[in-house]
């Protein structure tokens, strides 16, 4: 049964037989059948195919034998859905045709019914009979990282245009990150209703912010994305990148784990996040690129740490694996997780 799976079981804080590990952006760039599979078809093109989504999401899941697969698709995704210009360019990542900048743009944006993506609905259907008992993540992009992607045009390393917006017109502020909030709720309960058993919201931008201003300017909003998952009863996973000081706000939230990049030791960042949640991480993806005996001893310590926390800890990285990666150190380091700690 999908629901006494050893990651869901540790989402909810339950005894596992042994750490349940995953890893973000498993399913992609570091395997070279996904690079056959998707050669000559843009990413975004790829997203709407299910049987290439349900291929290169099960990818990872025979090479590395992960406890949980996470669908192959993107947080721009629902955007497009609405009517959003926008194209992942290569080595770039998401570029809009027109910034969002005004009231009238703002205006434009509507809310993503079940219909606007029956491609996800599709490839989730698949993946869940795929899969079996092992668990299917879904997931969407955080109000705040949308916003940032809609107002600058394209990644930005300040955000300096959504900082200006967010402090010199709150209300206009507010009005984006509302229709926002219920476009990723749409999108997560497209999920969840063709089957997803947990989701993750991506915030990976919200590291750019001060904690008072995460606390007025952009928590209200995730929480309203946790809060109509609520009756769902599957686990809610907030996830940033940079976000040490936003930890306890992250939990604060609304999810039931909150996921640590590699800048916190897991321990410290369970007991800023507080009791009651479980945590997800935090190897350095970069560090996959040492000696396996630097990797193992890393990936022992994370496991001792998220032990100690009493409160269910997931392996997984610290953030998306990186392109350069080498598959088969992944699936050892699965089997080190499983072995190690094996209870």
């Amino acid at each position: 049964m999908t629901q006494d799976s050893p990651f869901l079981r540790a989402c909810r804080g339950e005894d596992v037989p042994y750490t349940p590990v995953w890893f973000m952006r498993q399913a992609g760039r570091a395997l070279p059948e996904y690079h056959r599979v998707r050669e000559g078809v843009p990413m975004l093109e790829c997203c709407t195919r299910p049987e290439m989504v349900t291929e290169i999401t099960l990818q990872p899941v025979r090479r590395y034998g992960v406890d949980a697969a996470i669908l192959y698709s993107d947080i721009v995704v629902p955007l497009r859905a609405v009517g959003v210009d926008v194209e992942i360019k290569p080595g770039v990542g998401p570029v809009m045709g027109q910034p969002v900048r005004s009231a009238a743009d703002v205006e434009r944006l509507r809310p993503l019914e079940p219909d606007d993506v029956p491609y996800i609905t599709e490839s989730v259907r698949s993946l869940v009979s795929e899969l079996g008992p092992r668990p299917l993540i879904g997931f969407a992009g955080a109000p705040f990282t949308l916003a940032s992607y809609l107002i600058e045009g394209r990644p930005s390393k300040n955000y300096e245009n959504t900082k200006a917006l967010m402090y010199g017109e709150p209300g206009l502020w507010h009005a984006l990150m509302d229709k926002l909030a219920d476009i990723s709720t749409g999108f997560l309960s497209a999920q969840v209703a063709a089957g997803a058993s947990a989701v993750q919201v991506f915030d990976s931008w919200a590291g750019a912010l001060s904690a008072a201003d995460y606390r007025e300017l952009v928590m209200p909003h995730t929480a309203k994305i946790f809060s109509a998952l609520a009756a769902s009863g599957v686990p809610r996973i907030h996830f940033g990148v940079g976000t040490g000081e936003l930890l306890a706000l992250l939990g604060e939230a609304g999810a039931d784990v909150v996921g640590v990049d590699w800048r916190v030791p897991l321990d410290e960042a369970a007991r800023r996040i507080g009791p009651g949640k479980a945590v997800q991480g935090n190897l350095d993806p970069a560090m996959l690129g040492a000696p396996w005996e630097v990797i193992e001893a890393r990936a022992r310590d994370i496991l001792r740490r998220g032990a100690g926390t009493g409160s269910g800890h997931v392996f997984n990285l610290g953030h998306g694996v990186l392109p350069t990666t080498n598959p088969d150190v992944l699936a050892r380091l699965v089997d080190l997780v499983h072995s190690a700690s094996a209870r």
